[in-house]
């Protein structure tokens, strides 16, 4: 039985995933994503990986393995441990979407090998190393069933188009009472962990966003819409005021 072969426009989509989870993946060292390559179960050794599965507009498992000198700064911050898995999820999560709007599961962590050896069974899967000079520093790796674009089994985007438009309406009406988090957001920054640990009752952490400008209202981490901040029955609230269209979150 033939191998698969891994395309080029995988391999692209790949690496875009891969470049798009190093945006938020916490780390000390500037990485760069490398070329994919088909994943393997030493693709790094040392560290801790979380995997997780996801499902919508793609199907498939993530994982992101991160060096084991952030996984020990994690465990033994003087804060106390603070959880890997989510301090890695934005990175599953950003990893995901770029293959469209996708819900992902928690996310378990465990031993490099052991994951990334039960993804590389899997056809087509990828794994995108995430280097600083030539040391592998963290990996991404990806297996999508079916990759977009594929034929395996007549499926991908072509399948997805020619079910009747009822079957389609059927499986939104199931989603309407599914619970989605919410959140709001004031505004981002990006510290060191030096300085993060560094934190003390009183300390002021500037944000990258000017006095008395629209909160962010977001949806599984998507922003969905800005608003201004109000107060109801001593709560805060979000006034809306623009629902954000997708495709334009970025402006």
């Amino acid at each position: 039985m033939t191998a698969p072969t891994i395309t080029a426009p995988q391999l692209a989509l790949a690496r875009s995933a891969a470049e798009a989870a190093l945006g938020v993946l916490p780390t000390s060292r500037p990485l760069v994503a490398a070329e994919p390559i088909a994943a393997t179960s030493d693709a790094l050794t040392e560290g801790q990986a979380v995997t997780a599965r996801f499902s919508g507009a793609a199907a498939g498992e993530v994982v992101v393995v991160v060096g084991q000198d952030l996984a020990d700064a994690l465990k033994e911050s003087p804060l106390g441990e603070l959880d890997l898995t989510a301090a890695v999820r934005p990175a599953l999560e950003a990893a995901a979407r770029v293959f469209g709007p996708v819900v992902l599961d928690p996310g378990v962590v465990m031993e490099p090998q052991v994951a990334l050896s039960a993804l590389a069974a899997k056809d087509d899967a990828i794994a995108v190393p995430l280097v600083e000079g030539d040391q592998i520093r963290a990996v991404l790796a990806l297996a999508l069933n079916p990759w977009p674009g594929g034929d395996a089994g007549g499926g991908g985007v072509a399948r997805r188009e020619a079910a009747p438009a009822v079957q389609l309406r059927g499986g939104l009406d199931m989603l309407q009472d599914v619970e989605m988090e919410v959140s709001a957001e004031l505004g981002r920054t990006r510290m060191s962990v030096r300085e993060l640990l560094s934190l003390t009752p009183g300390a002021i952490v500037e944000l990258d966003r000017a006095a008395g400008s629209p909160a962010d209202l977001l949806v599984n981490g998507r922003l969905i819409a800005r608003g201004e901040v109000v107060v109801v029955d001593e709560n805060f609230g979000i006034r809306v005021t623009e629902i954000v269209s997708p495709g334009t979150e970025r402006e």
